[in-house]
């Protein structure tokens, strides 16, 4: 047994990629301008490019040129955008109207919409089965969806608030973060239903959620301060390490085996497994105030954390909570950060 363990142990430090020694570091921002709030960012490898919800847009951001090429209107209260390249097809959750927006990928223009539950917001798709997942998060439900006949299959309740979602091609799982209830709904993906829950504790109120699917590591960001590991296999937390304040997002990095949560109070947290029980921060890396979103290039490992300038909200009244600070206009960017050394494959 002792040697099963040993031989098990070099396997799991030998998949581990090569990580500089100087950790990540700033290289850059993109300015992308305008008013408004902003929320989740995804990137289509295959295009370089970054999609950027924001307000009642998304935002197109060409990573070959670092700039702004275009945008997608017409997507009120804009929660998220997902691309499938086969079809030249992207899709937006429109927070504002409970729809879902299909885009075509050369126009950026809207072909038609699509009803889904209130509140529509993380969304991700499935390619083994084709099918793209809007969580509804105040519908406390998903909808699935074709995006080739752009129709709904099927609508799956949660049972609570969903947020940010992994999908596990080998499993044919979505797992699912459900924050008032501070665990994970798994989802069969083959019979569309939750098939297991399981709690995050001592993780609450799950955001950002990441998968290393090779060694069976799911990662979900709390907003207890806390990033959770658990075993895909058997649905335990197994280890944890502390995070700032604010997180929202969360990544994986299969090539360097680093799992990232990023902040609003302005410091993203990258860990890696040292053990199949341990997790273990490697770096604190200084963002800026707001940067609680985030995506991985897995080309160039690259991470971008949009943030902005922020007004003071006005005085609140006697008894009554005060407001978020509003954006000060056109100052939106996109913080990018790089490994310090290029990374071994």
């Amino acid at each position: 047994m002792k040697k099963l363990c040993l031989i098990f142990g070099i396997c799991w430090v030998a998949s581990s990629g090569c990580f500089g020694k100087n950790g990540y570091h700033f290289l850059s921002e993109i300015p992308i301008g305008g008013e408004g709030g902003w929320d989740i960012l995804t990137i289509d490898p295959t295009a370089n490019r970054l999609y950027l919800s924001h307000a009642t847009k998304v935002v197109v951001v060409d990573l070959t040129k670092n700039s702004v090429i275009g945008e997608i209107t017409d997507t009120p209260g804009v929660h998220a955008f997902v691309a499938v390249p086969a079809l030249q097809r992207g899709f937006s959750s429109n927070g504002k109207e409970a729809k879902a927006s299909v885009v075509d990928l050369k126009t950026l223009k809207t072909i038609s919409q699509i009803d889904t539950g209130a509140n529509p917001d993380a969304m991700v798709y499935e390619p083994n089965r084709r099918e793209l997942y809007v969580f509804n998060h105040t519908g406390n439900s998903c909808t699935v969806i074709d995006p080739k006949s752009a129709s709904v299959i099927t609508t799956i309740q949660l049972g609570g608030s969903p947020e940010f979602a992994a999908v596990d091609k080998a499993a044919g799982r979505i797992y699912c973060n459900i924050e008032d209830k501070s665990e994970v709904a798994v989802i069969d993906t083959s019979k569309h239903e939750v098939i297991a829950r399981w709690p995050l504790a001592p993780g609450e109120e799950p955001s950002g959620i990441a998968l290393n699917a090779g060694h069976h590591r799911l990662f979900a960001g709390c907003h207890n301060k806390m990033m959770v590991m658990l075993d895909t296999e058997s649905g335990k937390v197994v280890g944890s390490v502390p995070i700032g304040s604010g997180v929202d997002g969360c990544a994986f990095d299969d090539a360097t085996q680093l799992a990232f949560a990023s902040c609003g109070d302005g410091t993203a947290t990258i860990a890696r497994e040292q053990a199949p029980n341990k997790l273990a921060v490697v770096q604190i890396l200084k963002t800026e105030r707001g940067a609680r979103t985030m995506a991985l290039d897995p080309e160039t490992h690259r991470i971008y954390l949009p943030t902005a300038q922020f007004q003071p909200p006005p005085s609140p009244s006697p008894g009554v909570s005060p407001g978020r600070p509003s954006v000060v206009p056109n100052t939106l960017k996109l913080l990018v950060y790089g490994p310090t050394e290029s990374v071994k494959h």
